[in-house]
């Protein structure tokens, strides 16, 4: 193994670039040598959980090398807790899983899935670089000897940092490509040369606007450069991992960081080209800002929730092609349409498209103080119960994008009154009233089908009217006289 080499600093990795020349006042950013050569005071070792140590006990025990890399050493250096905990060792597939009786191994990837202490680790055999053709995944996996050579094909220099040893060796932080220095600045760098890296697996060039949101670094000019020259192979991802990658990317404190990256690079016209689109756009909200802007704005305002901030993020994606004479006549229509079509692309759960396209189709109602509580029961009916809590909030968001305070439009007053209705358990449909469709068919012979839909449809409106009405005796003698008068059956006693 060559940790020892990554321990004294290697020299410069492929595709180190010559340094970059600092603004007045700003501190240089520094070369890809600079940054794996740059001293550093001695770490101690990481608080690494019971259960992860014990697998890595197990395989030094059993003559391998085990070291715990990438995202996990990376979050514990930031002082945030790791997610998940992943392995790398030099020990093969079956080997793993002849040292550990509870585990599946089921890809092509090297990976062993370890069931131990009541959780799932990952242990994947160290690896070297492969062709690329399909700009996703490694034509044939070809397993490394090495933790050096392993690290020298990751993403970014932040994730090329592993901690562990080989069998019978002191653990140590392995740290080949100035990982930890990137770190320290807040700096997101690939891994030697980022033009390979992103040809490799295109998903790495929408991972690194993402971490940049997540993580609040910078992405170094060079990285940041080619993801501008390879952005087009972004097309060749599946839209699943586009969508793991943009749901994590909404999920930042400020979305916004990564989605002008993402702009500015030109990964937006290959992974959202209606969003690509808005830029330019203008909008007559806050002065020398257009519709991209103020979608950014709209999505930072939003409050952390999966359906709303794609909501935030979609709900104006229908104003390019409603354009005309200043306004954007039913662009929450169209947008309906475009976001469900967009994340069905994506392959989003049907629900998540589903609720995202609700909101999107809904979100420019006009509420007036004027407003009958019937009108408010009305309200919260057509956009649902379950939805109304985000379209207030998407709202709200609306309004902080286009510089307003939250509540323009009287909308913590409607808040209130929405809040009152349904703390009231209201009737909102036809499910909750007294009576239901068989009750229909016994009293009157009415006949199942569209008829005896229309009848329960005025008995709800009537409810949702007038709330007292809402009484089994009450409701047939309404719908009696709805009936009657409509003769939709042939009953001489009625």
């Amino acid at each position: 193994m060559d940790g020892a080499a990554g321990r004294e600093r290697v020299p410069e990795p492929l595709g180190a670039d010559p340094g970059q020349t600092a603004e007045p006042g700003q501190a240089a950013v520094p070369s890809r040598a600079e940054a794996a050569n740059a001293p550093l005071e001695p770490l101690p070792q990481p608080a690494i959980p019971a259960p992860v140590a014990e697998i890595m006990a197990t395989l030094w025990q059993g003559g391998q090398s085990a070291y715990v890399v990438g995202g996990c050493l990376r979050d514990l250096l930031q002082g945030r807790e790791p997610a998940d905990w992943d392995l790398t060792t030099d020990a093969r597939p079956e080997r793993v899983q002849a040292l550990f009786s509870r585990s599946i191994y089921e890809n092509s990837f090297g990976t062993v899935v370890v069931r131990h202490g009541g959780a799932q680790y990952e242990i994947t055999a160290f690896r070297r670089d492969s062709i690329y053709t399909d700009f996703r995944h490694p034509d044939a996996v070809e397993f490394g000897d090495s933790i050096g050579e392993d690290l020298s094909r990751r993403d970014f220099t932040v994730n090329a940092m592993a901690w562990g040893a080989g069998p019978g060796e002191e653990p140590e932080f392995v740290d080949p490509h100035g990982g930890r220095a990137d770190l320290a600045r807040r700096l997101l760098r690939a891994v030697g040369d980022p033009n390979v890296r992103f040809r490799e697996d295109a998903l790495r060039m929408v991972r690194a606007v993402r971490l940049a949101a997540t993580l609040g670094f910078e992405v170094e000019a060079e990285t940041l450069a080619a993801i501008g020259r390879n952005a087009d192979l972004a097309s060749h991802l599946s839209g699943e991992r586009i969508c793991a990658e943009l749901l994590k990317l909404l999920a930042a404190p400020r979305p916004s960081v990564g989605l002008r990256l993402m702009a500015q690079s030109g990964l937006l016209a290959v992974v959202a080209p209606d969003l690509a689109r808005q830029p330019g756009v203008g909008q007559n909200k806050i002065e020398g800002e257009d519709l991209w802007d103020h979608t950014l704005r709209t999505v930072d305002a939003a409050d952390n929730r999966e359906p709303l901030r794609l909501a935030a993020l979609l709900h104006d994606i229908g104003k390019p092609d409603t354009l005309a004479d200043g306004h954007f006549h039913n662009h929450e229509v169209v947008g309906a349409t475009l976001a469900r079509k967009y994340l069905d692309r994506l392959h989003a759960s049907r629900i998540l498209q589903e609720q995202t396209a609700h909101l999107v189709r809904h979100h420019m109602f006009a509420y007036d103080s004027g407003w009958s509580d019937a009108a408010v029961r009305r309200f919260i009916r057509r956009v649902g119960p379950g939805c109304i809590e985000d379209l207030l909030a998407l709202r709200a968001a609306d309004n902080q994008g286009s510089g307003q305070p939250a509540d323009t439009g009287r909308l913590a007053e409607l808040t209130a009154r929405v809040q009152a209705e349904l703390a009231a358990n209201v009737v909102l449909g036809r499910e909750q009233l007294a009576i239901d469709g068989n009750d229909l068919i016994a009293a009157f012979g009415l006949p199942a089908g569209r008829l005896l839909g229309s009848v329960l449809e005025e008995l709800t409106e009537r409810v949702i009217s007038e709330p007292a009405l809402n009484e089994r005796a009450i409701l047939l003698e309404i719908a009696r006289e709805a009936i009657s008068s409509r003769q939709l059956v042939e009953n001489q006693s009625l």
